[in-house]
């Protein structure tokens, strides 16, 4: 009789859980593909309308040099955290995070108010740095957001990696730099470009923030979520349905990069690490 209920009690357990599963499922799918459904039809007339060829430009040339920029101060920041003993990390780790939590609209506010109206907006302007209702405002925007992003995979990638194989090379003769170069880096590479790929998924994708910074004027700084915006506001249904296609491809398409990437297994360069490194003792 035991035995009976509880074999009951597991399956309505896994009944619970695939029909929670099922209903995500069906309301994601349902909710994305009536916008592809809609939009893949004139998908390829959509590409020959100036604005949004003007749209897919901006965004891929903002995205790619944000999600760049991104990684000169991630790919540091991230392996500092990680490995260095830093006065004030939980301090530091909760403020590089808090853009995840903040509404975009509001780190666009910030933005905003800090290169507009302070003496050190005013004086990079004057160097020629405008970036209130500009392209370099789209970028900063897309840069702050991401960030935080960047360094929380970061993050895991390092944390990943034994301590001591760095260690190891160092007792070789290699400096820190050295040690992070020729054994972090080379073991790290997937979740770099998972970093990367989900980092640039989230900038061609960020509306809010870029918004308050540098505007939606059209033909400008119009990327797609600011085509979709302005086509939406105006009932231009077909642009507008184009537009958000295009980014629900490019959005699934990184995912799968970025689930390729987490999904491969680390062990096999782990231990090509572990050969090279007891090679040179």
């Amino acid at each position: 009789m035991r035995t009976r209920r509880k074999r009951r009690g597991n399956r309505l357990f896994r009944g619970l859980i695939g029909l929670a599963l099922l209903a995500l499922f069906l309301l994601y799918f349902t909710a994305l593909a009536n916008i592809v459904w809609k939009g893949l039809g004139g998908l390829l007339s959509n590409v020959a309308d100036p604005e949004i060829v003007f749209a897919i430009r901006l965004s891929l040339f903002t995205s790619v040099t944000a999600t760049l920029i991104c990684l000169l101060f991630a790919l540091p920041a991230a392996y500092g955290l990680v490995r260095f003993r830093i006065p004030g990390k939980k301090g530091i780790q909760i403020l590089l995070n808090i853009p995840i939590a903040l509404p975009p609209l509001v780190s666009g506010v910030a933005l905003l108010m800090l290169f507009a109206t302070t003496p050190l907006g005013e004086t990079l302007a004057r160097w020629g740095l405008q970036f209130v209702f500009s392209v370099r405002g789209i970028i900063l925007a897309q840069f702050f957001i991401i960030t935080p992003y960047m360094i929380r995979i970061l993050k895991a990638a390092f944390e990943d990696i034994d301590p001591r194989l760095e260690f190891v090379a160092r007792t070789l003769g290699c400096t820190q730099w050295q040690a992070f170069y020729k054994v972090a880096l080379p073991i790290a590479k997937n979740g770099i470009l998972a970093a990367l790929v989900i980092s640039w998924s989230r900038a061609i994708g960020e509306f809010g923030c870029a918004l308050m910074v540098a505007g939606a004027t059209r033909l400008v700084t119009e990327t797609l979520p600011v085509a979709l915006y302005l086509n939406m506001s105006i009932g231009n249904l077909d642009t507008a349905m184009g537009a958000a296609t295009w980014l629900i491809l490019i959005s699934i398409g990184s995912l799968f990069i970025f689930e390729w990437a987490g999904g491969r297994s680390g062990p096999a360069s782990r231990a090509n690490i572990k050969k090279e490194v007891a090679g040179r003792l």
